[in-house]
C-alpha cells in the first residue's frame, strides 16, 4: 500500500513554516499517542505514521529531499505503486532509487578529487592540532635589529578547566554516539542504475564527533574549550624585518580531542629609525662632516646599530663617497652571519659666517689653482665648452 503524503498527513501545506510543522505535529502526538489510545491498533498506526512525517518534515535535508523525489528521497527501499516512468535506459525514475543523478556522480567519485568535487568526510573523533591565533606587535629599529623580549596580550580558547575539555558537565561523560558507533562517520548503501554505491557521510547526530553530550558543561556550553585573554612573555628574534611573522608553538588555540594546541602567528610591525634605513640585512646611514673634514682628513666616530666604531677618512675625500663597514650590519635571523653598514659622506656648509671669516675664506679659495685642486670642476666646464662652442664663455 502506497504511504501518505507527509504534509497530509500533519494536515498542512508545503509552505508551512517549522514552528506550523511543530505544531501540527504535537497535535496529532497527543491525539493518536498509545497513552491516550490504548488498545487502538489504529491510533498506533496513526501515531507511527505522524512521527515519521514529522521527522522528515522537521529535518531541512531531508525536506528538501522529500519535496523533490517524494518518498524514494528518504527512503531507498520505497519501491512506490503504480510507477510506469522509464526514464534513463529503462532504468525508471532516478526517484525509484532515493537519489538524483547528481548525488550519483557524487557519490561515485567521492574523494577523488573528480566531478563531484567532493572528499571523503572528515572524521572529528581523532586528536587534531587546534587553530593558530593571529596577532600583531610594534618593535622600534633597534628592537627588530638585535632582538628583544615583549610581553603580549591575546585571547585564545583553552581548554575548559570546568570539564577538563570534555564537554561535559561535572560527573557526566560524553556517551558513544549509537548512530555511528562512536566512528564519527555512516556507512550508506544506495541503489543507482550503476549498481548499489556505498559512500560515508558525516555522521548527522554527533557531526562526526563519534560522541554525542547529553548533558553540557555550563561553563562551555558543551563546546569543550573557552575564550581567555592571556599574558606571554616571547622572544622576538634579532633581524627580523618590517611586515614579517614569526611562530611561537604551541601557544595558539587548544586542541580537539586532545590534540596539540595551535600556534601563536607574530607579524611585526617595526618604526622607521631617524638616522638608520635598513636594506635587506644592510644598514645605511648620512654622516655629516665639515669641510676640514674632507680636505685635511680625520679620525671621525661613526655610530652603529651596536655601538660607535672609529674610522679613518683620507685627505681629500668627496662628497657622497660612501664606504663599507663590514659585518656592522642587522644579523641574520638564522644567525650565521650579519650585513654591513654602509656610509654616505655628505657636507655640511657652514653658516653664519663673520667678516673676518669671510675674508679668510675668499683669501684661501684664490690661492688654490683650478688645475691642480678642482680637477672636476676643470673637466666639466671644459666639457662643456666643448658641447655648445661659443654659447658659453668662461
Amino acid at each position: 500500500m502506497p504511504k501518505r503524503d507527509y504534509y497530509n498527513v500533519l494536515g498542512i501545506n508545503k509552505n508551512a513554516s517549522e514552528a506550523e510543522i511543530k505544531k501540527a505535529f504535537r497535535k496529532l502526538a497527543k491525539q493518536y499517542h498509545p497513552d491516550m489510545n490504548s488498545g487502538d491498533k489504529a491510533a498506533a498506526e496513526k501515531f507511527k505514521e505522524v512521527n515519521e512525517a514529522y521527522e522528515v518534515l522537521s529535518n531541512s535535508e531531508k525536506k528538501a529531499r522529500y519535496d523533490q523525489f517524494g518518498h524514494a528521497g528518504v527512503d531507498p527501499s520505497y519501491s512506490g505503486s503504480g510507477n510506469t516512468n522509464t526514464g534513463f535506459g529503462g532504468f525508471g525514475n532516478f526517484g525509484d532509487f532515493g537519489m538524483d543523478l547528481g548525488d550519483i556522480f557524487e557519490n561515485m567519485f567521492s574523494g577523488f578529487g573528480g566531478f563531484g568535487g567532493g572528499s571523503r568526510p572528515k572524521n572529528q573523533n581523532i586528536p587534531s592540532k587546534g587553530a593558530n591565533v593571529e596577532i600583531t606587535i610594534g618593535l622600534t629599529f633597534m628592537e627588530a635589529a638585535l632582538g628583544t623580549k615583549k610581553t603580549i596580550k591575546f585571547d585564545r580558547y583553552e581548554l575548559c578547566d570546568a570539564c577538563s575539555g570534555s564537554g561535559s558537565e561535572k560527573g557526566h561523560s560524553p556517551s558513544t554516539c549509537v548512530d555511528c558507533g562512536g566512528t564519527g562517520t555512516i556507512k550508506v548503501t544506495q541503489r543507482t542504475p550503476f549498481g548499489a554505491v556505498s559512500t560515508s557521510r558525516t555522521c548527522t547526530r554527533c557531526k562526526g564527533n563519534g560522541t554525542v553530550i547529553e548533558h553540557p558543561c555550563p561553563k562551555c556550553s558543551g563546546s569543550g574549550s573557552v575564550r581567555k585573554s592571556v599574558s606571554l612573555e616571547v622572544s622576538c628574534p634579532a633581524g627580523i624585518d618590517n611586515r614579517q611573522i614569526f611562530v611561537v608553538r604551541n601557544q595558539g588555540n587548544a586542541g580537539h580531542k586532545g590534540g596539540p594546541a595551535g600556534d601563536l602567528e607574530v607579524l611585526v610591525r617595526v618604526e622607521k629609525h631617524h638616522i638608520f634605513s635598513r636594506d635587506g640585512y644592510d644598514v645605511h646611514c648620512e654622516l655629516p662632516l665639515r669641510f676640514s673634514q674632507l680636505v685635511l682628513g680625520d679620525e671621525i666616530t661613526i655610530p652603529t646599530i651596536t655601538g660607535k666604531v672609529t674610522y679613518s677618512i683620507t685627505e681629500g675625500t668627496q662628497p657622497g663617497t660612501t664606504f663599507r663597514l663590514k659585518g656592522k650590519g642587522i644579523p641574520y635571523t638564522n644567525g650565521r652571519g650579519f650585513g654591513d653598514e654602509y656610509i654616505k659622506v655628505v657636507i655640511e656648509v657652514p653658516r653664519n659666517l663673520n667678516t673676518k671669516q669671510k675674508e679668510m675664506l675668499r683669501e684661501f679659495a684664490g690661492s688654490l689653482k683650478t688645475e691642480k685642486n678642482y680637477a672636476k670642476r676643470k673637466n666639466f666646464f671644459e666639457k662643456l665648452k666643448d658641447d655648445f662652442k661659443d654659447a658659453f664663455a668662461f
